[in-house]
């Protein structure tokens, strides 16, 4: 089932806006909201899951942090983020 939503009061400089992005994207206005509202409810509901799963989470061990193995990697000579292959 739908259900038809209104909102009152919209400042014309948001109403502007809205219908800028809208157009830029090739949209209606109620097809761009649409949209807009369907992202919000997926983030609440992948916060939703993402709390759920907090208890089971385990920190990682300092020699497993992204950090200390990009920086290993570049001080053995691998620079893919710099657009060489040392080798």
């Amino acid at each position: 089932m739908t259900v038809a939503l209104q909102i009152r009061d919209v400042p014309d400089e948001v109403r502007d806006i809205i219908a800028q992005r809208a157009a830029s994207r090739g949209q209606s206005m109620q097809a761009y909201l649409l949209d807009v509202l369907r992202r919000e409810a997926r983030f609440a509901r992948n916060a939703v899951v993402f709390e759920s799963t907090a208890a089971h989470r385990q920190a990682l061990p300092e020699e497993l942090s992204p950090e200390r193995i990009v920086r290993e990697g570049r001080d053995g000579g691998f620079q893919v983020d710099r657009g060489t292959v040392a080798g």
